[in-house]
């Protein structure tokens, strides 16, 4: 298929897992009726973001993937004929846990998740204390209306990670988010970040020649207001679509996945890549004599 509608999932969250796993479903039924083909939820849908502090019983949010979340999601997938994409709390093992996404597709079928690799710890942002960094490697999902690659957040800052996932395959580079602002900070700084955070991403849709789509959370949380502004870019790093930053959204956009052939022809960044002098990116730090 050259042309997939995409549907991007921008709301607030509760303390209530059930409700929120609810209000999740009616924005995809919500998205689907638009036309909406693949539909991706934002990171950690189901609970408010509690990395912001480092407490024990909130492992207790944690289920299995497969699980309760991707089974329910699953049957909606398949009676919508729509890929879903859902960013959840993984428990693999007793004190082993992971920050998950999980891939549906179109009728249902479990394609298989993808763990977070880059984990950040920082005030109010404490992923470290719960999550065990991702072992299956970079992934891409082969769905019934594309070949899409999910990266989860913090991934955001890494183009060694939108590189792969794109080398593998992927035709759509999709980034499940909660980011927002410290309410504490100056307008100017909020500015500076969150046009930091869009940045990187357009620039790997344009090193790697495909679309990039973000998708964050809205509402205050525990001092954090979550800025929204989920995007989609075109694989220049045109930004095709920018969502609000105070109010949930559901967000619809037709994608013509032609437009890469285009763009990787005209500026064949792939082409001229020199990946024989690339072995020293593997080091912490290329030391001087």
């Amino acid at each position: 298929m050259s042309k997939v509608k995409v549907g991007l999932v921008q709301m607030s969250c509760t303390a209530s897992k059930p409700d929120n796993l609810n209000k999740a479903i009616a924005k995809i039924r919500e998205t689907a009726e638009g036309g909406a083909q693949i539909i991706c939820l934002q990171e950690l849908f189901t609970s408010l973001y509690f990395c912001d502090v480092e407490d024990h019983d909130n492992f207790a949010l944690a289920e299995a993937i497969p699980g309760p979340s991707t089974d329910a999601l699953s049957s909606v997938a398949a009676e919508l004929g729509v890929v879903i994409i859902a960013s959840l709390f993984e428990k693999r093992a007793q004190g082993v846990y992971h920050n998950t996404t999980a891939v549906l597709d179109a009728d249902g079928t479990y394609l298989g998740k993808y763990r977070k690799m880059h984990i950040p710890d920082d005030p109010g942002f404490y992923e470290k204390f719960y999550f065990t960094p991702g072992d299956l490697g970079y992934k891409v999902f082969k769905t019934k209306f594309a070949t899409i690659g999910v990266l989860i957040c913090w991934d955001q800052w890494y183009p060694e990670a939108a590189r792969i996932t794109a080398l593998m395959g992927a035709e759509i580079l999709f980034y499940p988010t909660a980011i927002g602002w410290a309410t504490t900070q100056d307008e100017a700084t909020n500015v500076e970040q969150y046009n930091a955070w869009q940045t990187i991403q357009r620039g790997h849709a344009v090193a790697n020649g495909v679309h990039v789509i973000g998708i964050n959370r809205v509402g205050e949380e525990a001092g954090v207001k979550f800025w929204g502004g989920s995007f989609v870019s075109n694989p220049f790093g045109t930004l095709l679509y920018q969502a609000s930053h105070d109010n949930e959204e559901n967000i619809i956009h037709e994608l013509d996945l032609d437009k890469t052939d285009y763009y990787r022809t005209h500026w064949p960044f792939l082409r001229d890549r020199r990946i024989d002098s690339y072995q020293p990116i593997t080091k912490r730090l290329i030391d001087g004599d």
